[in-house]
């Protein structure tokens, strides 16, 4: 026994993405069940006993109708965990299973946990974007910000218009994030990491003939007459081609103390170095994952040379785009097996995705570091770095 509390990764799993919309591949699926699903997949392909299992830590950026009443509880029910196994839902928006994975990790490293699961999921077939937006902010946050707020697409056009990026960069890097989607689909990458729900095995939401120059058709998303005459200086960039689509999926993460994986006999595969989460500009809202990398990095003496591979989602090419001008990443580390706008974001789901696709990604290639950012609603943002063991 080492003494030192140490939280690690012994296994990470995912769904296929369906597009979130009637019709979808997993449009019919309750997201109960299909985060139940991810979950009985995750204790039978280790082996692990679920009444083992302390807590059950979920995301879910949209807590209504379906998706209300502590899903991470009603999942791990409907999973067969017995019923002293409790469960929690967290919402920080798009990075909601993010920090379910670090609220997860920091219990095993404070003690409060030896075995924890972080998941997320998000039917947004079931539950449209938007559906658990306040019908105002309150009288005080209208005081502090008297012009207002505005949507994320507003706020992805001003991060393109801050950085420079026009609509032909923001379209190159969206075809190139299909192109590597498709790639890794074609070479086997993510069969490892995907659970099947019923028949639907693959990612609905990747188009393996995605170009440049097919993108450029398409009308900006964003663009209105209020959007227009409150910013005209934006060029108005953001279509849904270099955007994440809406969809459907569920993610779930089994994460232990060190000492207790080894007595169980289970491999540990990565471990949780560094941990950071961040408030920044709500208007801009989008840009958190750069100072939110700045500091996970600073905590863990680590600098960007020494992470193997960064997953920073991508809600919005300019997003990632942004992030790696501010760093001078390189691009073949950023989002390696392609990105949400590629892979779907499916909002309570996408941290425990890219933390899942982080760690297979560095063990098919022998990395060491990988780090993972998302930007969330309201100018928040996590980062976490793994260490691969």
């Amino acid at each position: 026994m080492s003494g030192v509390r140490e939280a690690v990764i012994v296994d990470a799993v995912r769904t296929p993405v369906g597009r979130g919309k009637a019709g979808g591949a997993l449009a019919d699926v309750h997201p109960i069940d299909l985060l139940a699903g991810t979950l009985e997949a995750l204790v039978g392909r280790t082996g692990l006993d679920p009444a083992l299992v302390e807590d059950v830590i979920c995301g879910c950026a949209q807590q209504v109708g379906e998706q209300s009443g502590n899903i991470g509880h009603n999942a791990s029910l409907a999973a067969g965990f017995p019923e002293t196994v409790p469960g929690t839902t967290i919402n920080r928006q798009c990075g909601s299973s993010q920090q379910a994975a670090a609220f997860a990790a920091q219990g095993v490293i404070a003690g409060a946990y030896d075995v924890v699961v972080a998941c997320g999921v998000e039917s947004m077939s079931a539950v449209p974007i938007g559906s658990s937006r306040p019908r105002s902010r309150g009288e005080r946050t209208a005081a502090r910000y008297p012009d207002g707020l505005v949507n994320q697409g507003v706020s992805a056009e001003l991060v393109a218009r801050r950085w420079k990026l026009g609509r032909d960069d923001l379209d190159a890097y969206a075809a190139e994030s299909h192109r590597r989607a498709a790639q890794a689909w074609a070479d086997g990458f993510f069969d490892a990491e995907v659970v099947p729900v019923g028949e639907h095995r693959t990612d609905e939401t990747v188009r393996a003939g995605t170009t440049a120059e097919g993108l450029a058709g398409l009308r900006p998303s964003f663009r209105t007459a209020e959007s227009e005459a409150r910013f005209p200086e934006i060029d108005w960039s953001i279509t849904p081609g270099n955007s994440s689509p809406l969809t459907d999926g569920a993610s779930a993460v089994l994460i232990m103390d060190a000492d207790r994986a080894e007595q169980l006999g289970l491999r540990p595969r990565a471990r949780f170095h560094a941990f950071s989460v961040v408030g920044d500009d709500p208007l801009l809202m989008l840009t958190g994952p750069i100072p939110a990398t700045h500091t996970v990095l600073a905590r863990g003496g680590l600098g960007l040379d020494d992470i193997d591979a960064y997953e920073v989602n991508e809600a919005f090419a300019s997003v990632p785009l942004a992030w790696a001008h501010e760093f001078g990443a390189d691009p073949e580390r950023l989002n390696p097996r392609g990105g949400a706008i590629a892979l779907g974001h499916a909002l309570g789901s996408s941290g425990t995705r890219l933390l899942t696709t982080l760690l297979h990604h560095l063990e098919a290639t022998g990395g060491r570091y990988g780090l993972q950012t998302m930007c969330e609603a309201g100018g928040m943002a996590n980062g976490t770095i793994i260490e691969r063991i």
